[in-house]
Parts: C-alpha cells; sequence; structure tokens
C-alpha cells in the first residue's frame, strides 16, 4: 500500500497544540494529537451496532459510516471504507520499527489509527481506528 496525501479539504482545522491540550482529554490528546494507541478491546465503539455516522473527536468531520463497520476481531472498530474519499489522509509509519500505514484526519491532522490491506471486500481494507479518536452520532440525530 502506497502512501496516498490526498488533496486537503477545503475547511481545515488548524489550532495550536495549547488549544488541542485544552479541548481534548488526556486520552485523547495522547492519541490524537500524539500518535498513541488504546488498548485492545477497552474502546467504546469496538462493538458498537448502532446505526449512524463516526466523527473525528478533534474537528467533527465524518470519517466512517456505520453501514462500512465489521467485526475484524481486532479489538478496535473496524471500517472497510471511508465516509468519503478524501476524508482520511494515509502515510508511511515507522514508528514500531516495522512499516505500517497510518490514518488521519484530513481536516485537522488527527492521529486515528491505521489501514491495513487484511480487509475485507470489496475493498479488502481494514481501517482501524481508536475508539477515542471517534464522536458517534446516532442516524436518527443525523435525521433532525
Amino acid at each position: 500500500m502506497v502512501d496516498k496525501e490526498q488533496k486537503r479539504l477545503s475547511k481545515v482545522v488548524e489550532k495550536t497544540d495549547l488549544q488541542w491540550r485544552e479541548e481534548l482529554t488526556p486520552e485523547q490528546y495522547r492519541i490524537a494529537r500524539k500518535g498513541g494507541t488504546e488498548p485492545a478491546f477497552s474502546g467504546e465503539y469496538y462493538d458498537h451496532k448502532e446505526k449512524g455516522t463516526y466523527r473525528c473527536v478533534c474537528c467533527e468531520a465524518v470519517l466512517f459510516r456505520s453501514a462500512d463497520k465489521y467485526d475484524s476481531g481486532s479489538g478496535w472498530p473496524s471500517f472497510w471504507n471511508s465516509a468519503t474519499e478524501d476524508a482520511i489522509i494515509t502515510r508511511r509509519d515507522v514508528s514500531l520499527g516495522i512499516t505500517r500505514v497510518e490514518i488521519v484526519c484530513a481536516a485537522c491532522n488527527a492521529h486515528l489509527g491505521h489501514v491495513f490491506e487484511d480487509g475485507p471486500a470489496p475493498t479488502g481494507l481494514r481501517y482501524c481506528v481508536n475508539s477515542v479518536c471517534l464522536d458517534f452520532t446516532n442516524l436518527d440525530e443525523e435525521n433532525l
């Protein structure tokens, strides 16, 4: 899988490190802004089944839809597709001494997790996301 630096969205969110620290919980900041990872099977959304959209906890951009979510058995929320083609940016990550593909929010550059090529059809992708990086909007709330 090749790094895919996609065109940035027209609405880019830029804040200082201090602003992010003030707006996010310590855990959200550690993971979304500093590239951390939550323990497997610990996140709020790994076994979440409601219908709706998953938004970036930092900027509220729509990242994933429940229709594209599946149980990968990994312990993190997994999706086979992003909500839109330009919602996610990918880049090479060698932070653990192995090569992976990191996924970040295209609107605010928040670290979300990683994408792997072992997912289901039709994409064959598994977007493995930290729950703490997501906010969920129920389908009923979206239609208000």
